[in-house]
């Protein structure tokens, strides 16, 4: 060690050891990067990334092959969000809204589109014929050209949010009689999915929307898929708290082995009174709202009936004086 010590201080001065220290780990940590990029995959990984990308590859076939319009696959880049959380996120407000066609969201963005551009085309239209000749500022100029263009853009997602919100609405209120007639085919011997049916085809001439959602799961049962991801699937379509409470009593249910009768006729119960309860806050908001309505409707005509010829006297009075 001292004869090398020697021959680095006397080749690389006095910090020659450390010199040496210092080259020699930077080679071993290049040597260990070396090893590591070359060394072969683990063979449960590689197994895990070929089903990923087997997985992967066939969930763009299908959705290339599943598509309804061969027109719309060319502009799919321009018509579907690249980001797959919007993606997802879109389709689902859509389904529930009850658009549930492949093409969906394609519609809906070249809806948009479409309307957009021509509502921006009928507003310079309708500015250059109508409106150009007179004096017109900046601000009335983007409003007849681009106001119009807006509108349009902005009508589709308006239309989708009022159909998600009625659909919604039309589930939250048949919810719980439904809830009360598969207790009933419960009760009377049939099993849970005998009971579905029978619902769905009785509650379909009152709220069809739920009973639309009722015949998919009983169609996806009788598929072969399995019961808890059908019913998860179907309170994701139908986007309502109650229904997604409902699955969870339901897989509860059945993980546990507890009787779906007794679950059912609780959780009836439960919805019976929060029906009613819904019904009476809507009445409390009642008088609130009307209040506003009555001031502006008896207010007015009052003031007119009262100060109206007190009015008239004066202004009689002051034309005399004239």
């Amino acid at each position: 060690m001292d004869v090398l010590n020697d021959i680095l201080t006397g080749a690389l001065g006095p910090f020659g050891p450390i010199i040496a220290v210092g080259v020699l780990g930077l080679m071993l940590i290049l040597i260990t990067v070396v090893l590591m990029m070359n060394r072969p995959e683990d063979p449960i990984d590689k197994l895990k990334r070929q089903q990923r990308e087997q997985i992967e590859g066939k969930v763009r076939q299908q959705r290339l092959r599943g598509s309804k319009n061969e027109k719309l696959d060319k502009y799919a880049g321009f018509l579907e969000p690249q980001d797959e959380k919007q993606l997802s996120e879109m389709r689902k407000k859509l389904m529930q809204a009850g658009y549930r066609d492949r093409d969906a969201v394609r519609y809906f963005h070249f809806a948009q589109f479409a309307l957009g551009v021509g509502g921006l085309v009928l507003g310079v239209i309708y500015y250059v014929l109508f409106k150009s000749g007179g004096e017109t500022t900046t601000t009335q100029i983007v409003m007849w050209t681009l106001g119009p263009g807006a509108i349009g853009y902005m009508a589709p997602k308006y239309w989708v949010t009022k159909r998600q919100q009625e659909r919604q609405g039309q589930i939250t209120d048949g919810f719980p009689d439904s809830l009360d007639m598969m207790l009933v085919c419960v009760e009377a011997g049939q099993s849970l999915d005998q009971s579905i049916i029978r619902v769905a085809n009785e509650i379909e001439p009152s709220y069809p929307a739920i009973a639309q959602e009722y015949l998919i799961v009983s169609q996806q049962i009788k598929a072969g898929r399995d019961k808890a991801s059908v019913l998860n699937e179907m309170a994701e379509r139908c986007g309502v708290q109650d229904i997604s409470s409902f699955v969870t009593v339901l897989v509860q249910s059945q993980t546990f082995g507890t009787s779906i009768a007794d679950a059912l006729r609780v959780y009836a119960g439960e919805m019976r009174d929060k029906r009613v309860m819904r019904a009476e806050e809507k009445a409390n908001k009642l008088p609130t709202k009307m209040t506003l309505a009555t001031m502006m409707l008896t207010v007015p005509p009052l003031l007119i009936i009262l100060v109206g010829p007190s009015v008239v006297g004066i202004m009689e009075l002051t034309a005399g004086a004239q």
